[in-house]
C-alpha cells in the first residue's frame, strides 16, 4: 500500500466542537463524556491467554449481533493507565461491533484484570509480550485476519511491533492514536509545571498499578517503587532495570517507536494531534516519514485533538474513532 496522508484518506477534517477547544479540554472530555455501559446487541466472553513464562494475560471478547463474513478480528490496546474497559476501548468496541467485526480488548501484562494473573508489569517496551499474545490467539478468531489499534502507549507498543516484526507481521492493517513516540520528550512534557494535574494522575496509577495484588516484586523493587517521586525516577529505578536496561533514558530509547518505524511493512495508519498536551507534536512533525522503507505509514496529523481526544462537529464523537474506521475499511480494500 503507498504511502498517503490525511487528505488522501475519504475521510472529513477534524473539528473541535464546543466546549471541548483546545487541547487540554479534549484530553479531559475523554475522561467525562461517558463511555457505553453495556455493548448489547452484542455479547461479551472473558478470553485468557497463556505465555511462556506462567503469566496469563486477560482479555475480553466482544462478538457482534450482525456478524460480517471475511472482516479480522481487532485487537484494541490501551493506553497508562487503562485496561479492557477504558472509555475510549469501549467506545470503539462499539463502533467496530456496529460494522459487525469481532474485537479483542486486551489488558496488558499487569494490568486492569490482568493484575491478578501476571506477577510482571507492562511498558513501552513489552512489543514482545503482543508478538507472543497474537501468536497464541485460537485459530477460528484469526481465520479472517488481524488488525489492531493502539491508543497512548499501547499505540507506542503496537508500533515497536511492527517494526520489529516487519514484513513478518501477521496483520492486515493498523493504527494508533496519540502514542507517545518519543518517550523521553514525553516524559519531559509530563514533568512540566503545567502538566503537575496529567503527571500525577498517570504516575500515581502506574505505582498503585505496579503494587497491586498479584504482582510479583523484590523487596527492592517494591522499596524502589515506593521511593519514586516523579514517573523518571520510577522508570529509572523500576521499569529499566526490570526490563534490561541501564535506566530511564537508555529504556526511553530503546523502546520509542521513532526508532521502529522505519521497518513497518503493513498498512498502518499514525494519528496524532499536534495540541496533546502529553506527547510533543514535534516528535510527530520533524519525523521523515519517508524513511520507511515499504511506504506503509499514513501519518494522519491533526491541529487540535488533544490526547486520546477528538471530540469534533459533524455528529459523530470520538472522530479518531471514524478515523481509525475509514483506514481499516481501506487499507483492506487496498
Amino acid at each position: 500500500m503507498p504511502q498517503r496522508n490525511m487528505s488522501e484518506l475519504k475521510l472529513p477534517p477534524f473539528t473541535q466542537r464546543f466546549p471541548w477547544w483546545g487541547g487540554d479540554l479534549q484530553t479531559l472530555a475523554s475522561a467525562l463524556i461517558d463511555a457505553p455501559s453495556s455493548l448489547a446487541p452484542g455479547t461479551s466472553e472473558r478470553l485468557r491467554i497463556a505465555l511462556g513464562d506462567g503469566d496469563t494475560m486477560l482479555a475480553m471478547l466482544d462478538r457482534p449481533a450482525a456478524p460480517q463474513p471475511g472482516r479480522p478480528l481487532v485487537l484494541l490496546l490501551h493506553g497508562v493507565p487503562g485496561s479492557e474497559d477504558s472509555p475510549y476501548m469501549r467506545r470503539m468496541s462499539g463502533y467496530l461491533l456496529d460494522k459487525g467485526y469481532r474485537v479483542l480488548r486486551l489488558n496488558m501484562r499487569g494490568a486492569g484484570p490482568s493484575r491478578t494473573t501476571c506477577g510482571g508489569q507492562y511498558s513501552a517496551a513489552s512489543s514482545r509480550d503482543l508478538a507472543e499474545l497474537i501468536g497464541r490467539l485460537p485459530q477460528d478468531l484469526t481465520a479472517s485476519g488481524i488488525a489492531a489499534v493502539g491508543y497512548s502507549v499501547g499505540g507506542s507498543i503496537l508500533l515497536k511491533y511492527l517494526g520489529e516484526e516487519g514484513a513478518r507481521a501477521p496483520l492486515v492493517a493498523a493504527a494508533s492514536v496519540s502514542a507517545p513516540i518519543d518517550l523521553l520528550g514525553t516524559c519531559l512534557t509530563l514533568l512540566r509545571f503545567r502538566n503537575l494535574l496529567y503527571h500525577r494522575h498517570v504516575f500515581n496509577a502506574v505505582k498503585r498499578e505496579a503494587l497491586a495484588d498479584g504482582a510479583v516484586l523484590t523487596p527492592d523493587e517494591r522499596r524502589n517503587i515506593t521511593a519514586a517521586r516523579t514517573l523518571y525516577e520510577f522508570d529509572d529505578i523500576f521499569t529499566a532495570p526490570r526490563n534490561g536496561f541501564a535506566g530511564a533514558e537508555d529504556y526511553y530509547f530503546h523502546s520509542s517507536a521513532l526508532n521502529f518505524l522505519p521497518g513497518v511493512a503493513i498498512p498502518t495508519m499514525v494519528l496524532a494531534a499536534l495540541d496533546d498536551p502529553w506527547v510533543p507534536g514535534g516528535a510527530y512533525r520533524g519525523h521523515h516519514w519517508g524513511s520507511n522503507k515499504s511506504l506503509s505509514l499514513t501519518p494522519v496529523l491533526a491541529d487540535h485533538g488533544g490526547h486520546v481526544g477528538f471530540h469534533g462537529t459533524g455528529g459523530y464523537k470520538p472522530w479518531s474513532d471514524l478515523a481509525v474506521m475509514t483506514f481499516l475499511e481501506e487499507a483492506r480494500l487496498l
